[in-house]
């Protein structure tokens, strides 16, 4: 079957297509996929770029979708046909996180989806949600639940609610979407007039263009009378934590989900304790977590916004599109 591999040490030079053998049919408890789709994260550009140290030969992509070919014995959850999506972390079912790193993550710790077929448990999957493609399904695993997670799990979002979202890219795009969604109000900030107008289109209620207003917290906070927003979905890291904070409400809560400006940096632990705002940090979520966000996703008639589509062989073009910021929403895989 067809892949792509990585060879250490990493970097898009070092992504090879394979042939790989056929995977095991399934055993019990295990199903067959054919997978249709990936969609491409920040994370598995960290991976992909060398950042972080893999096995050689590791098949990227955290992300997959497809339709079910065949189950093992003792499977009732799925049937042949039936289109599922991957779960990030294939351990932790259900309950408080139960995992540190990324030793069972698809694309990381075990070969990922940037292949045609894949054997697996039945929890590496769920059902995707009626009426997606596999394109549309893919983009949930990663960046879809990272979003769900952060505003309805650990912030408890609720209608009337202020959210702010940072930049034009999968994860905010999906918390924007949840968020009107659910009745609550955003404000979307970006470097890009444009995409700024592209979030008006998909229901933002404020913009902000960071670049022309570098105190984006003030001004957010300014928006809303003084008050203050209640949720931060913040994305960026060191560089943006403090505006982020600035931006919050007293005892609002951000969720701290990306390292875009680097790992480390000053945090204006003062300002936390006056406002006494909430800080969850976050990675993805459990399969349990993705069931009830497929649920919502169907009860609101939720789509993804896919930018653009790469064939399996262009996956280092697919990267080198999204390393250059052009991309609004997520990029997709086709496989």
């Amino acid at each position: 079957m067809r892949a792509i591999r990585l060879r250490t040490p990493g970097g898009l030079d070092k992504l090879e297509p394979a042939e790989l053998p056929e995977p095991a049919p399934p055993g019990p408890g295990e199903i067959q996929v054919r997978i249709r789709a990936s969609s491409l994260n920040y994370h598995d550009y960290v991976v992909v770029s060398g950042a972080s140290k893999t096995t050689d030969g590791l098949v990227p992509m955290s992300d997959g979708a497809g339709e079910v070919s065949a189950v093992g014995t003792g499977v009732k959850e799925f049937k042949p046909g039936d289109m599922v999506v991957s779960t990030f972390f294939t351990e932790w079912l259900d309950g408080a996180p139960k995992e540190v790193g990324f030793a069972r993550t698809p694309g990381d710790g075990i070969d990922g989806y940037a292949r045609e077929r894949v054997t697996a448990p039945v929890t590496h999957f769920t059902h995707a949600p009626r009426g997606y493609s596999a394109a549309e399904a893919a983009t949930l695993t990663t960046a879809g639940l990272t979003a769900w997670r952060a505003l309805v799990v650990e912030g408890g979002l609720k209608a009337g609610d202020v959210v702010l979202v940072q930049g034009s890219g999968g994860v905010s795009v999906f918390a924007l979407q949840f968020a009107k969604a659910m009745g609550a109000v955003v404000i979307a900030t970006s470097s890009s007039d444009e995409k700024l107008t592209r979030l008006r289109t998909l229901g933002a209620d404020h913009l902000i263009n960071y670049k022309k207003e570098p105190k984006w917290g003030a001004a957010a906070r300014a928006w809303t009378g003084g008050r203050g927003v209640d949720h931060v979905v913040e994305v960026g890291g060191p560089e943006t934590i403090g505006q982020s904070i600035a931006a919050l409400c007293p005892g609002g809560h951000m969720a701290l989900l990306g390292i875009l400006t680097g790992l480390q940096g000053a945090v204006p632990t003062g300002l936390l304790m006056l406002k006494q705002v909430h800080v969850t940090g976050i990675t993805v979520g459990s399969r349990a977590h993705q069931q009830q966000m497929i649920r919502a996703i169907e009860a609101t008639r939720i789509k993804p916004v896919v930018d653009v589509h790469f064939p399996l062989e262009e996956l280092a073009e697919a990267f080198r599109y999204q390393a250059a910021g052009k991309h609004f929403g997520k990029i997709s895989l086709e496989i």
